[in-house]
Parts: structure tokens; C-alpha cells; sequence
């Protein structure tokens, strides 16, 4: 095929990279194709119209030119318009992959050049920080060795897109890596531009919206198909990268600990979501370990095939046969591989752990576990190393499966329990009274609370009678602690934490070890506990934060939780949510609330012993803590940078992180660049901490006087897409905490929240407040904030995230939706409230960085969204005309209205790339 012309999309006027440029247009000019063959080529000149229209409005500065592509809009028939949205929807999806690949590409080319301080942002770079700062290698040996990295998915409802999808995705960047990479002859070439064509086509012709909610094990699943391809892959290439870095800066090969291990909230987290049962969990921990099991079979597939050493050829370990006839006194191979391996001793061993791993795999917990193969796999190196064949190990299948292995054993991936502190209480409150220890708990002030739950941990006796029935909702939370204890005994590793949701007092910390204590998971032995579960407070208003220093000192103090956590090892666990506190707060008191809660919460650590892993609830969007992982880490205060640290992979945030095994690689290696070169952090200096303050204080009465205005929730409500979104079936978790039918402020969800005002361009929870609150400063304070800014990670971190959603906000877009307000007078003063302090911020940030635009500190993300602006505006006027439809009764097809409507919830998520 000579020319693939369709759409011209112009991304070369953008000032993105020549490569990326020409993949766009080449993308484009497929998708141009498809658009003219499945629909027509008057579909296309319409694409072509409104898509020059809404740039020229942008590039000429000319509003009038909006006002025609929405007057072109309300004459479009509602099948015009949804392959529209097909259209931009699948423009955005390439544009998405097109940027992975450019990330793949650039540092590609950075790799092969390598200059001596390492790659930017690399493992490698931050071993030569280290050498360069004056550490001698025992020094980097020891900041290795306090490593523990777990990144954690959740199934948090974020990710818009359908599984379906996601894969031709996957595929599709395949094939563009080919294109790209692998230098096709001209035949070759047109043969995967087919290729790319049909997927396009696919893509275009494939429903974006859910046919029903995904259920929970559709969402354990999901997650698990990211651990057993591109995490899989990434885990041993991380770890060789540390000891590669080491070497080359060292001169020494070192064996580094497995640092890096992943853990779930999927099938596992019941707070709000009463699809996620005790039953739920326990096929959710089988799903883990079959899939573990099935991913080291594939593996021990290829080793056996690569490890043909025969015995005929070379001396043979004496350990290696030894082992094999350990195994022929309970196992015995097919006539077929005793036949075929007689002469192959790695290959008959290899065999015989397959079929240890298949009976382990059918439900026989004795005949293997993860020691047990991770014992067998090192005997096999060492009579490789013994036999000359050490790269076979550092550099072959074998070392990877025993760094898999040891990361993910033969649970995959540990699990954490997280429910609501009520849920606990209640139960408490029932077993109390059913065993006539006391009527009222739930009516007890804390202290009696505690005097009660204290007596009872050290009573042997279970509370519930035998044969008493108990409510539903009180029997599941016992049904729970009661998986987790059958799972435990035959996997103690499948277990994560136990998390407690608005963790308030001691007592809800208590409460879990008793339900444990009811159901065998705790007891104690004179001065000594014995448990497996780490339980975990959840820290996430504005007022628990502030307050969890109190709470802390309380409980290390307590003499039944001290015995607890001497069992524990002394290592505290403690989760900081960063998406109510935003809510609750406003943008910059949440980033300060936190920051100062953290400093508390190490302190207290440190002088109670207290071994200190603090688990961030981080979201995708920087208005639920998303952001630069790597940066956020270094922002950090310094007092709780001791090598440990956990943090959630939300949503669309895992299949952008995880979908490729490239991409996977540059998100983990810069967290694990920042979590070594953090001991290098100076610590806060208290007058800037007092300045933050008061940016924070007046931040957080902009925000509230916002959204405590009576005006406002009629406006938000009537005038954001809150309502389709909270039909959107991209989750098995409801979008409210109340009813289903009727949503406000209070019981309304941070992800959808965050979710409305991205869909709206207004990007209000990512920047607001700081308007005012720098404002306010920078008369007395200015030449102190800009000292803060280039030398306070916190103050940068936190400034540079709200510049980068401003710059990805488009107000006079989002006043299109003011059009939709229940009381157009109010809407208009509620935008203009937002568009002054967006004004405001705006001028305080470029005085206090002293860049020119609010891109200043990442010119290249400017292109991306001058690139992607016109097709999102397009996107945001089409939903504003569909909603004002479905409002007017204008539509006689309603489903297939609400099924547009939706579909435009999916384009704009795509072109943002966030949701909530």
C-alpha cells in the first residue's frame, strides 16, 4: 500500500519530537481511513471542520470560532455525533500509545549514551550521586539493604476504559514498537501498517463503554494480568540494575535482597463495596496463587529447554543427583521424560519440580511451597557456578525465576483486608452483648471502650456462644477474619496488612485484635502475642491527620497493642489517605496537613522504637496525591526516609504504568532512585514551615468558602457530568457513600468528585486556594518563596503539580457548562470565583518560579497539550450539547443518548489521561 492519507493532524506545528510527530500523523492518517471506509467520507469532513475550527480559536485567540463549532454541533443528528466521539475517543487512544513509545524511545537513546553520571532519573545515576556525595560501598550496601518498596493496585474506579480495549492497546503498541524498531523491509513495513490499520479499525468499531459493571473478580483478574506479564518481567530487571549500577561504580559484584514486591487492595478491600465478600476474598487468594504457579511453570518451561547439560559431556554435581533421588522416593517422571532426560540430570530435576508445582497448584499445600522452590532453584545454580556456568545464573532464565521467586513466592502477591472502622465496632457491639459481657458498647466512652477491649484480649474464651446466629453484616466481618486464617496457615505470605478506614481512636485499633482473637488469628501466652496480621490506621481527613500524632503515642503506649507490636518486630505500618483530605480540605492544606502529619508520625516512631512504614493512599490525579512519584518521595521530610515505603497504583494509573514492560521499568527504577538518594534530604527549616502555613490556612478558607457556599452544590450538581458518571460502569464500587439515587457533597466519593471537575477542565481539586494563599504572601514574603521553591523539595513538589494542572485546565471551555446550571446566575458567580483565583495563582506562580508560562519546569508537556487541546475541546462541546439533550427530553432513543453520554465521559478521560 503506496499512501495511508486520511486525517492530517499537523502534530509537527506542535514543537513535539520529529519521531513522535511523524507517528502521529501516520496514526492519524489511519484512523482517517477507517473513519472514511466505516462511516463516510462526510463523517470525516465534519472530523476534519470541527477540528480546525477549535484550533483556530485557540492559535487566533478568536472565541467566535468556539461559538460556530457549537452551533455546528446542535445540528449534528445524534449518530453524527457519536462518530465524533468515536473518532476523537480513538484519536486519543493513539496519541496515548504514540507518547508511551516516545518515553520508550528517548530513553532508549539516553541508554546508549550513557554519560558518566548515569541516565536521568536512573538507578544508575543514583549510585553515582551516592559515590560522588562521599558513600563508600558498605554505606550503599546498607541503604539497599533497608529497601522495601511495595507498590500497591487497587481497584479503585478510575480506569474508564474497557478491558478489551486496554488489550488491542497493548497490541496495537506492539506493533508501533515494530514500525519503530525493529527496521522492517519495505514488505515488512506495509505488512504491520495493515496491521496497525485493522487494529485501528477494531478500535474504532469496539463499544468504549461497559456493557455492566465490571465484578470483583473481573477487577482481580484485570490486576493480575498486569503482575503476570509487564510486572513480572520488570522486577528481576530492577534488581539487576542496582547491582549493574553498583559494579560500575564500584568495581565489586554484590548480592543485593529482593526489595521490590507488590501488593493488592483487589478482593481485599471492602470499605464501601459490599460486592467484595469473605468468599470473594477467599477465590480471590486462590486466583493469586494459581496465577503464580501457572507463570513458574511457563518459566521452568524455557529453563528446562535451555539447560540440555548432559552428563555425557561433563561432570555432573554430586548435590544435583542427590536431590533428584530425594524426589524419585515420592514423585516419578513419564515414561516419556524419563526416556527422553536419562542422560540430562537438570532436566530431570527441573521436571520434577513442575510436577511438584502442578499437585501444589491442584490444592496439595504439603508437597510444595515457595522455600521449598526457591531452595531447588538455587541448588541449581550452584551446580551451574560450580560447573564454570555462572552467567547461566547472573545473566540466564534461572537467576530471574529466583528473584521472581523470591518477590512474588507462591502467593504472587500479598493481599490487604481494609474495612470501614464501623463495620468493627458494630460487630463488637454485637458479640459483647450476645455473650452478656455488655449491653451498650457502641454507647461507652473511649476510655471504657479500651478498659473492656484490654480485659477481653487477655480472656482466653471466645464471646460467641455456640450455635447463637448473628446479623448478616456482623457474621461477614467474622466470616473475613476467618479466610484470612484458613489462607494464612497454608500461606502466611498471601496476607498483607489489615487497614482500618477512618482510623479515629485507640479503641478501633483494639477492636480488629479482638475480632482476631474471636476467630483464632490472635492470642496471647503470658507477656507474649502471637498473630499474623499487621493492622494498619487509615489517617485521612483533615482532622485525623492533625490528630494522629495523639492517637499514635496512645496506642504504642497501650499495654496490649505494645505486646502486639513486639511480635510484630516493632514495625508499624500507618496509611495516609490523600484523597478525602483534599476534599475535606482544598488542594494546599491537604499537601501540608500531610506533610506535617508525616513529620509527627516519625518523630513519635523514632522515640516510641518503632519500626516505621508508612503506606501513601495515593490516587492518579494531583488532586488525590497523584503526581511525580519520584519527586513526591523526595519531598518528603527526612525524618521518615528510612528505605521503607508503600503507596496505591490507582485506576487508569496501573495500565498507563504497567501495560508495557518499558514503561513499568521507568516509573519503578525513578521510585527506586528517589528512595535511595533520599537520605541525601536536608531537613524542613521551621520558618518556612510557619509560611506554609499560612499559604495553607488561607488556601483552605478559599476552598471552603467555595464549596460551603449554598450556591454551589446546585451548580456543580446541574452544571458537571457528576450524574453520568456516577452511571459509569467502570467499577464494582459505588460512587456514593449514601444512596445510589441521591448524591451530595458529604457522602459523595473523592474519585468521582475529582473525576467531574476533570471532565469539566476546571481542574479545581488539583490547584485551587492557591491563589489567594500565595497572594496573600508574597507582598511580605516573596524573596522567602521563591527562596522555597528552588530549595525546598516539599514547596516545589507541591507548586510544580498545581502549575502542570492549571496548564492542563481550558476555563473558557469549562464555562461552556455553565450553560447547563439549574440557576444560571449562580453558576456564573461560582465560575467567576474560580476563574479570579485561578488569575491570582496564576501571577503568584510566575513571579515565585520566574518562568514565563506555567510550563516553565516541563517545556515538553506544553506540546503535548497544545497537540491535544483542540481535539479535547471538541470532545468537551460535544458532551455539553448531549447532557443539555438528555435535560431538554430532546432525544427520542434515551439509551442510546445516556450510551453517547458516556462515551464522552471515555474521550475526555483519555484525552486528559485521568479521571479521578
Amino acid at each position: 500500500m503506496n499512501s495511508w492519507q486520511g486525517l492530517s493532524f499537523e502534530a509537527q506545528g506542535t514543537g513535539i519530537s520529529v519521531p513522535l510527530s511523524e507517528q502521529i500523523n501516520l496514526l492519524g492518517g489511519l484512523l482517517g481511513r477507517v473513519i472514511e471506509t466505516q462511516a463516510s467520507p462526510e463523517v470525516l469532513g465534519l472530523v476534519e471542520e470541527l477540528r480546525q475550527l477549535t484550533k483556530q480559536a485557540i492559535t487566533q485567540q478568536e472565541p467566535h470560532l468556539r461559538d460556530q463549532v457549537i452551533e455546528r454541533i446542535k445540528r449534528l443528528d445524534l449518530q453524527e455525533i457519536e462518530w465524533l466521539l468515536r473518532a476523537f475517543t480513538t484519536f486519543f487512544y493513539l496519541v496515548n500509545q504514540s507518547e508511551q513509545q516516545e518515553i520508550i524511545r528517548i530513553n532508549r537513546e539516553r541508554a546508549h549514551l550513557l554519560p558518566e553520571a548515569g541516565r536521568v532519573d536512573s538507578i544508575d545515576e543514583a549510585v553515582g550521586i551516592l559515590r560522588r556525595a562521599g558513600y563508600e560501598l558498605e554505606d550503599v550496601l546498607k541503604i539497599v539493604s533497608r529497601l522495601d518498596i511495595q507498590p500497591t493496585l487497587t481497584a479503585h474506579p478510575t480506569e474508564a476504559r474497557r478491558r478489551t480495549i486496554l488489550y488491542k492497546q497493548e497490541f496495537l503498541a506492539s506493533l508501533i514498537d515494530q514500525l519503530r524498531h525493529s527496521k522492517p523491509t519495505p514488505g515488512e513495513r506495509d505488512e504491520l501498517l495493515y496491521q496497525v490499520h485493522n487494529q485501528i479499525g477494531l478500535l474504532v468499531a469496539s463499544d468504549k463503554v461497559r456493557a455492566s459493571k465490571p465484578t470483583v473478580i473481573d477487577e482481580v483478574e484485570n490486576g493480575l494480568h498486569y503482575l503476570r506479564n509487564a510486572i513480572w518481567e520488570t522486577i528481576p530487571r530492577i534488581h539487576k540494575d542496582v547491582v549493574d549500577a553498583i559494579e560500575r561504580h564500584y568495581n565489586q559484584t554484590v548480592e543485593v535482597p529482593v526489595f521490590l514486591k507488590f501488593r493488592s487492595w483487589i478482593g481485599g478491600d471492602r470499605d464501601g463495596n459490599p460486592n467484595v465478600t469473605a468468599e470473594i476474598t477467599r477465590k480471590t487468594f486462590s486466583m493469586h496463587r494459581r496465577t503464580a504457579l501457572a507463570r513458574y511453570l511457563e518459566d521452568l518451561r524455557s529453563l528446562r529447554r535451555d539447560l540440555s547439560i548432559s552428563e555425557l559431556q561433563l561432570k555432573i554435581p554430586e548435590t544435583l543427583y542427590e536431590s533428584i533421588a530425594r524426589d524419585k522416593e515420592v514423585l516419578s517422571l513419564s515414561a516419556h521424560e524419563a526416556r527422553q532426560f536419562v542422560q540430562e540430570p537438570f532436566r530431570q530435576k527441573i521436571s520434577f519440580m513442575m510436577q511438584r508445582i502442578e499437585l501444589a497448584r491442584d490444592g496439595d499445600y504439603e508437597i510444595y511451597n515457595s522455600a521449598n522452590f526457591i531452595a531447588d532453584l538455587q541448588l541449581l545454580a550452584h551446580a551451574l557456578e560450580d560447573m564454570g556456568y555462572e552467567n547461566l545464573v547472573s545473566h540466564g532464565r534461572l537467576g530471574k525465576l529466583i528473584l521472581r521467586a523470591q518477590a512474588f513466592g507462591f502467593h504472587m502477591v500479598s493481599l490487604d483486608i481494609r474495612q470501614h472502622s464501623r463495620h468493627h465496632g458494630n460487630a463488637v457491639h454485637a458479640l459483647l452483648k450476645v455473650s452478656d459481657v455488655c449491653d451498650d458498647y457502641l454507647g461507652l466512652a473511649e476510655e471504657d471502650k479500651l478498659a473492656l477491649l484490654t480485659k477481653e484480649l487477655q480472656n482466653p474464651r471466645p464471646l460467641l456462644p455456640h450455635g447463637v446466629k448473628l446479623e448478616k453484616d456482623v457474621q461477614e466481618v467474622l466470616n473475613t477474619f476467618a479466610v484470612v486464617k484458613e489462607t494464612v496457615e497454608w500461606s502466611p505470605n498471601a496476607l498483607g496488612s489489615y487497614v482500618i478506614s477512618m482510623t479515629h481512636a485507640v479503641s478501633h485499633v483494639l477492636e480488629v485484635l479482638l475480632l482476631a482473637k474471636e476467630t483464632g488469628l490472635w492470642h496471647i501466652e503470658g507477656d507474649r502475642v502471637h498473630s499474623p496480621i499487621d493492622v494498619v490506621p487509615l489517617f485521612e481527613t483533615i482532622e485525623d491527620l492533625d490528630l494522629a500524632g495523639v492517637l499514635l503515642t496512645n496506642m504504642f503506649e497501650h499495654p496490649a497493642y505494645k505486646k502486639h507490636l513486639e511480635h510484630r518486630d516493632n514495625m508499624q505500618e500507618i496509611m495516609l489517605g490523600y484523597s478525602d483530605s483534599n476534599k475535606d480540605g482544598g488542594y494546599w492544606m491537604a499537601n501540608w496537613a500531610l506533610h506535617k502529619a508525616k513529620r509527627r508520625i516519625g518523630k513519635i516512631c523514632k522515640d516510641a522504637g518503632v519500626d516505621l512504614r508508612l503506606f501513601h493512599g495515593r490516587g492518579g490525579t494531583v488532586g488525590r496525591g497523584g503526581g511525580r512519584a519520584g519527586q513526591a518521595i523526595i519531598a518528603m521530610p527526612r525524618i521518615i526516609h528510612n528505605g521503607r515505603i508503600r503507596f496505591t497504583e490507582q485506576g487508569e494509573v496501573i495500565s498507563f504504568r504497567y501495560a508495557l514492560p518499558a514503561i513499568a521499568h521507568r516509573h519503578l527504577e525513578q521510585i527506586v532512585r528517589a528512595m535511595m538518594i533520599a537520605p541525601l534530604r536536608v531537613a524542613d527549616v521551621e520558618e518556612d514551615a510557619v509560611i506554609m502555613e499560612r499559604v495553607a490556612d488561607v488556601s483552605m478558607r478559599t476552598y471552603r468558602k467555595l464549596i460551603d457556599d449554598p450556591e454551589f452544590w446546585p451548580w456543580y450538581a446541574s452544571s458537571t457530568p457528576i450524574e453520568q458518571i456516577s452511571r459509569l460502569p467502570i467499577a464494582s464500587r459505588p460512587v456514593s457513600r449514601g444512596s445510589v439515587h441521591h448524591v451530595d457533597f458529604d457522602d459523595l466519593r473523592a474519585i468521582p468528585w475529582v473525576f467531574a471537575w476533570t471532565q469539566t477542565r476546571y481542574i479545581v481539586p488539583g490547584w485551587y486556594g492557591a491563589g489567594e494563599g500565595l497572594q496573600k504572601l508574597l507582598k511580605d514574603h516573596g524573596s522567602d518563596l521563591k527562596r522555597m521553591y528552588k530549595q525546598w523539595p516539599f514547596f516545589q513538589a507541591v507548586l510544580n503539580s498545581a502549575q502542570r494542572e492549571m496548564a492542563r485546565a481550558r476555563l473558557d471551555v469549562a464555562s461552556e457548562y455553565l450553560t447547563l446550571s439549574s440557576d444560571p446566575e449562580a453558576g456564573e458567580r461560582v465560575n467567576r470565583r474560580i476563574v479570579e483565583d485561578y488569575k491570582k495563582a496564576e501571577a503568584a506562580i510566575l513571579e515565585i518560579t520566574g518562568y514565563e508560562n506555567l510550563y516553565g519546569h516541563v517545556p515538553v508537556f506544553r506540546k503535548s497539550v497544545k497537540l491535544r487541546n483542540p481535539y479535547s475541546d471538541v470532545l468537551n462541546l460535544l458532551q455539553v450539547e448531549l447532557i443539555r439533550r438528555s435535560r431538554n427530553d430532546l432525544e427520542s432513543d434515551k439509551e442510546r443518548l445516556i450510551h453517547a453520554l458516556l462515551l464522552s465521559v471515555n474521550g475526555i478521560a483519555a484525552a486528559m489521561q485521568s479521571t479521578g
